[in-house]
């Protein structure tokens, strides 16, 4: 899973690269015109304790790779210029962040002159309708004029979902709000429409802005949070600093300026729910690993994610739920007593935080 990173110019777009992946750019970097990569071991308690449970040889986490997305450059009059490099750079990406400013800062000004959370977040959004609703009508253009010379029955397919499309853009509307079924969402990857990627706005505030956070989040939220936009926020040049920290220094910081959680751990939980992913876990004395999975995935399907020789060749899981493991003394002798470990088949929907092993042929 790839997240892109975005934000206008002087957002602290880079500063929440750099405090999540803990890779720090200096100022060489930060000018560079390539996109800055780094994979994320996503935190997990769960698998923490079962690595104290079973001592592994291995462990491995589930990752997430997030990208510093760059491109965007100013124009002559000051403001924001979206670049065609800007745009391709963010179609390869599964969801987005948008770092939005609220913090001031006289030596660092705002491109547009300016602290508005909305103006940029209507800039973004404008931008990616416009450049979906481009490729949209030239892809009708083409499959309209394609068909008047052969009925090619994939085209006559994509048509009336790209015109579902291009009505909805015309409107003004991002493709992510919109009502797709499983069989147009297939049809619609491949164009990788900007405005149909989940979103989440991380309004980045300063420490003195503490008093007026929640009031501002919320004005936030009620226009902007809608179906695949959430919104979440962040003290980015306090997180900055924590992520230079040991972790126990870390957690003394985050108390003193009351922060509950970190962005990493916001981020990753927020792009979890907003791509309707969870996690499941393979364990024992060689290995604990936790896998990502889609929500509503069959037991068949995980096995074929551990493995593809297991999807087809699947026969039973084993399975039993983290908390009742956990319950159990880490146990599974004790799970098997208490009725909570059981064998399911290929059709049973797998729940996150379950514990699973694959019997196959």
């Amino acid at each position: 899973m790839q997240i892109g990173i975005v934000g206008l110019p002087s957002s602290g777009k880079s500063t929440l690269f750099q405090t999540i992946t803990k890779v720090h750019l200096d100022s060489t970097a930060l000018t560079k015109v390539e996109a800055h990569h780094a994979i994320v071991k996503i935190p997990d308690a769960r698998l923490n304790k079962c690595v104290e449970i079973f001592t592994p040889k291995n462990t491995v986490h589930a990752t997430i790779e997030f990208v510093d997305v760059v491109g965007l450059k100013k124009g002559e009059s000051g403001s924001t210029k979206f670049t065609t490099n800007f745009l391709s750079n963010v179609k390869s990406n599964d969801a987005l962040v948008q770092v939005v400013r609220l913090f001031n800062n006289e030596t660092v000004p705002h491109p547009d002159g300016s602290i508005d959370a909305l103006r940029d977040i209507n800039a973004f959004e404008t931008e990616f309708i416009l450049s979906d609703l481009s490729l949209v009508e030239m892809r009708i253009e083409r499959i309209k004029k394609q068909l008047m010379k052969v009925q090619d029955e994939q085209a006559k397919r994509e048509l009336p979902v790209l015109e579902k499309c291009k009505q909805l853009l015309d409107s003004e509307k991002p493709l992510r709000e919109a009502e797709f079924s499983k069989d147009e969402l297939h049809l619609l990857k491949t164009y990788q429409l900007l405005s149909n990627k989940p979103m989440l706005i991380a309004l980045n505030f300063d420490e003195s802005q503490k008093s007026e956070l929640e009031k501002q989040v919320k004005l936030i939220s009620e226009k902007k949070e809608k179906k695949n936009t959430k919104i979440v926020s962040f003290f980015g040049k306090i997180e900055l600093e924590m992520s230079e920290l040991p972790d126990s220094e870390a957690k003394i910081f985050m108390e003193e300026y009351g922060i509950k959680e970190s962005a990493l751990d916001t981020l990753i939980r927020e792009a979890y729910a907003l791509l309707g992913l969870q996690s499941f876990f393979t364990v024992g004395e060689d290995e604990c690993r936790a896998w990502t999975i889609k929500t509503g995935m069959t037991a068949q399907e995980a096995a074929g994610v551990i493995h593809t020789d297991f999807f087809a060749k699947f026969i039973r899981a084993e399975v039993v739920h983290y908390e009742h493991f956990i319950s159990a003394g880490g146990s599974f002798s004790k799970t098997k007593e208490s009725g909570h470990w059981r064998l399911e088949g290929k059709e049973y929907v797998v729940k996150d935080g379950d514990i699973i092993s694959i019997r196959h042929s």
